[in-house]
Formats: C-alpha cells, structure tokens, sequence
C-alpha cells in the first residue's frame, strides 16, 4: 500500500481529488477531521479571533459552467456525515473561504491516504444500504423490515429464500424496481424477473411467481452494485455461463419491446413478421457494435456503442420510427422488402444470380462473387453448442462450439450487413466491408492491380451502355484528390477513415463496381450536394431508408387501389366463370 502524507500530495488535481474522496468516504477518517476541526476552532478562538467569524466557509462545488454552488451555508457545528453512497465533492485548499484570516487545521505528518482503488468507485447511489428507501416504497414495507431483511439477507449468511411470509412482487409489480432501481427500459421487466428467479429460485405464491426483497438484495449485490451501467446491461443481457452476448440472448429483450411498444400494435396477430423485426433488430446490433464480426458481443464494445441510450430512447419514444438506430419499423420494411423482391423461390436465401438483380443491376459480377466469398457476415459460423441439440457443451465458460456455414447463398441477416453497407458508404464499418471485398490478395491496400482490374468491368458496362468512357487514370487521380492517401501507390483503410474526407470516400467504392452510383456522382448538382448536407437526416442510409420506404408505401397502395378495382369487375363475371383473380405481384405485407 502506497502511503502519503499531505505535503507529499503535489500531484495533479485530478488525482488528488480522487484521493480525497476515497479518503473521506472512510467514517473513521471523517470523525477524526471533525475532531481536528473542533481542535482548530477552539484554538482560534484562544487566540482572540472574532466570535462571529465563520469557523468553516461553505464547500464551494465546481459545476459544468464554471460556477461554484455551496453544499453548506450554515454553520460547522450543524455540519452531519457525508452519506457514503454519496462521496464529498473534492475540494482544493484553495477552494476555501476568502476569509484568509480563517484559521486552516494542521494536518499531522502520520495521517496518510489509502491507495486509489483498483476498479472504478461506485458511483452515487449504487450501494444497496443507499437504496433501502426506494426499495420500501418498491416492496410496501416499512423501514425497520428493510432492515431486518437486510441483515437477514446478507451475502456473509447462509442464503435461505425459503421462509413463508416473505414481502416479496409478483411481476407486474415489479416494473418499478425494474425502471427505477436498476435503470433499466421498461420492456426489461420480464427478462430480469425471469434471471431472478433463475438465479435464486423460490416457489410460487397463490399460484404466481414471485421475486422477495431478500432474492433482490442478493441479486444487487452480487450483479449490480459492483459494476458500472454498461457491464449491468452486459452482465443481464448475457447467459450468466457465458462469456459473451451472442445472437440469441437479445431474443427475450425484442419480443418484450413487440409486445409492450405502442408503435408495433399493429404487428401482433402477424408473428412471422414480429420474428423478422426481431432478427433485423438484432443483425443492427451487432453491425454496429461488434465491429470485428464474430458473433460475440465485449462489455468493451458496449461501453464504445450508443446501445444503451438507444433502448432507452426507445423505451420513451412512442413513435418507433423516431429512433432511427436498430429500431425503427420503416427501416425494417426496407430491408425486408428489399431481400423479398430479390429472393424468387422464397426460401430465404439468396443466391450470386439474385444479388445481381440488386438495385436495377448496379453491381458488377465481379464484385458480387467477391461479396459471397470475402465480405463480413454478421454470424459467421453456426452455434452448434446447444446441449438439447448436440449434447456437446463447451468446457471454457459455456460459450457454442461453431462450425463455418457455406457461403453459396446470403441469408437475410447476412444481406442486412450487406444493404446497410451498400447504401451508406460514410461511415467505418462500411468502409471496411467494401476494402475487405476489393483487398483480393488480403494485404491490407488496394493496389493499383487490384483496382483496375475491378474498374475493368466498369469501362465494359460503360461501353455496350453508351455512356461516356472515363480512363482509370483520370478516375484515379480523382480519387486521390479527394481522398488523400499517404501513399500514391496504394490506399489503406485509415485513409478512407480521415475525418476531412470520410463523407466523400466511398466515391472510390462506387467507381470501382457500381455503375448507376458512380455516374450519378459524375453527374452530381452542387445545389443537391449542398440540400442534402443540411436535410435532417443523420446518415447517408437514414436518408435512403425515408425515399425507399415512401416508394414502397405508394408502390403498395396503388396495389390496394388496382385490387379493389379488379375486385368489383370479378363481382360483375361471377356469374359467367367463377374464376378467381390471383394478383400477379405477391408482397410479404
């Protein structure tokens, strides 16, 4: 234990803040800077000090704007302990009263500092003691019973949830434990409910399930009050023998938000439509959170995602569609749209010969084949660890045993992955889909081999379409304008990723296999260019999701209007053949 002294204290604010908020959250070394406080004050006033001076000026806090509020006006002698879920706010000795004439306490030599701790302090109101008040509006029970719970429940005792009588909430009931104790969304109810009980089983009461205060306060202790938000979600969300968050723990989550969320009423009598948004919810996810695309979602990459404000956002947001990230349904019938129309024989999958029918056949064959043998997936190998499927159980922390799936066909999850990055080129994690696809020998550049023999089909398609030929090397130093690399021989993924230019990059993608693109930015309208950066849309594929969801909506509705049509004329010829009208264009909605 590293030991100092309050001279030895020099170092940086920061660090010495921290110090003295570990420091003084100790009752012990709280009672003792009373006492020396008192001391300090008596030998003031023996040394003729004046009586109404204050003994302790207030403890000015540091806000956001600069201003300093005051924690307490009144005197020392009314001053009462720090509640220790609350930590004192570090304060400078410079930060004192302007007072100079205040006498300042001796701090001995001997009084020496604890150690910082090794993980990050609990933040306020973490601690389960802090929480007892909320816990008994939660529970309906008076502040002794908290307290003898509490003491009978203890992590140090023998856990027995046994004992009839116990104040427990069934799980209707327990929504506000659920939103306002834990700061989970609402639709969260169930599952943590559910890993409760799970965790710390106990028979039903009247014939329902039940989670007692005792069960909760071993919960917290053990799963909450030690960690920070993002490993609370991690650590939930997750099978408790696993490791990781894999594609099938989210399932509990979604089908909860199905069946609370006002804005996907509509979609409750329709259950093969409830589990596409389901699995479109959860492919976004790991788009966007597990960035190296193996199937497992880090506490790490939590931390560095929005996924948690996101499920919040949804949790308050009564209009589905507002919430853009991984939830919005319009985004949804885009996709799934999209992936209808392209897959024929409808059983889901899609095949080379099917992606190039994608977006009026914008994409070159070539880069199709290489989309089916090098592009990320979402779930690249099949989790065949399931106990009741196989028997087999992995040894090391219960994560599935996989095997590589085939990639002659493209699943919907996988053509998710695909969509989104065809159709917002601005960003990372697209960016680094199309380099894996065009890095044919793997080596982490796009040579000028490598591109020109991509480009090569372009000037084809150009040619036998009459379009106007522009050479490689014009398009290349174009290129290389706009981008920046640091080499001129090759480019590197981070020179896409420059701040300056990461908008632009994906020109470099266009020009290389999709044609109807790269014309279009050949042609582009500067007044467009200028409209579009100040529209109000936040990505490149939120701005498309809006146009493609407003097509299919009119493309749908003039579906209905011909069918009611054709409806009345098959009245008319009932009566002559009998025949049925089967529409020529089936839709999934």
């Amino acid at each position: 234990m590293y030991t100092m002294t309050a001279v030895q204290v020099a170092s940086p604010a920061i660090k010495m803040d921290e110090l003295l908020v570990t420091w003084l959250s100790d009752d012990e070394v709280y009672s003792r800077v009373l006492r020396m406080v008192d001391d300090a004050r008596k030998s003031g006033k023996s040394r003729g000090l004046s009586p109404s001076s204050p003994p302790l000026s207030p403890i000015p806090v540091k806000k956001a704007d600069g201003k300093g509020s005051h924690l307490n006006s009144g005197s020392s002698t009314n001053l009462e302990p720090f509640n220790r879920s609350s930590p004192p706010p570090p304060v400078s000795p410079m930060e004192g009263s302007s007072d100079l004439s205040s006498p300042l306490p001796d701090v001995p030599a001997s009084l020496v500092l604890p150690p910082l701790p090794t993980h990050r302090p609990l933040g306020p109101g973490q601690s389960f003691s802090s929480r007892l008040p909320s816990i008994r509006d939660a529970f309906g029970i008076s502040p002794a019973e908290v307290s003898a719970h509490s003491d009978e429940c203890h992590p140090s005792r023998s856990f027995d949830v046994g004992r009839v009588g116990e104040t427990s909430l069934t799980l209707r009931h327990f929504v506000k434990v659920t939103k306002d104790l834990c700061g989970f969304p609402t639709f969260f109810n169930a599952p943590l409910f559910r890993r409760i009980r799970s965790l710390y089983p106990f028979p039903e009461e009247d014939g329902e399930d039940v989670v007692t205060l005792c069960m909760f306060e071993r919960f917290w202790n053990d799963e909450m009050a030690p960690y920070d938000r993002h490993e609370r979600f991690f650590r939930l969300v997750k099978r408790p023998d696993r490791r990781y968050i894999h594609q099938e723990d989210f399932h509990p989550y979604v089908q909860e938000l199905l069946d609370y969320h006002p804005g996907l009423d509509f979609l409750s009598n329709h259950t093969e439509f409830q589990e596409k948004y389901a699995v479109t919810v959860i492919t976004r996810i790991f788009y966007v959170v597990n960035r190296c695309h193996n199937g497992k979602i880090t506490v790490r990459q939590i931390r560095r995602s929005n996924l948690l404000d996101a499920f919040h956002a949804v949790d308050e947001e009564e209009d589905i569609n507002k919430v853009t990230q991984y939830f919005s349904y319009e985004h949804f019938y885009v996709l799934y749209c999209r992936f209808w129309e392209l897959d024929h024989d409808r059983d889901y999958r899609i095949t080379r010969e099917d992606l190039l029918r994608y977006s009026d056949h914008s994409l070159s064959h070539m880069i199709v084949d290489r989309i089916f043998d090098a592009a990320p997936r979402p779930f690249p190998d099949a989790a065949v660890g399931n106990s009741s499927a196989n028997g087999a159980e992995n040894p090391e922390g219960g994560d599935s045993v996989s095997v590589s799936r085939s990639r002659e066909h493209m699943s919907y999850e996988d053509f998710i992955f695909f969509m989104l990055s065809e159709e917002d080129k601005s960003n990372e994690i697209s960016v680094r889909y199309w380099f894996s696809c065009i890095d044919v020998d793997g080596d982490g550049k796009l040579n000028n081999m490598e591109m020109r023999s991509f480009y090569a089909v372009q000037l084809h398609r150009m040619q036998c379409l009459g379009h106007e030929i522009v050479p490689f090397e014009d398009m290349l130093c174009q290129m290389i304008d706009m981008i920046k690399p640091r080499s001129n021989n090759h480019f590197v993924v981070e020179d896409f990723l420059q701040p300056e230019c990461v908008r632009v990059s994906g020109a470099l993608f266009e020009a290389l296999f999709n044609l109807n693109k790269y014309l279009l930015f050949e042609q582009k309208d500067p007044f467009m260019e200028r409209t579009k950066r100040e529209d109000e849309f936040e990505s490149d594929w939120d701005r498309f999701a809006c146009v493609d969801y407003s097509r299919l909506a009119m493309e749908e509705e003039a579906r209905e209007e011909e069918a009611m049509e054709i409806d009345w004329v098959t009245v008319d010829d009932d009566d002559d053949d009998g025949d049925e009208y089967l529409g020529n264009r089936e839709a999934p909605f």
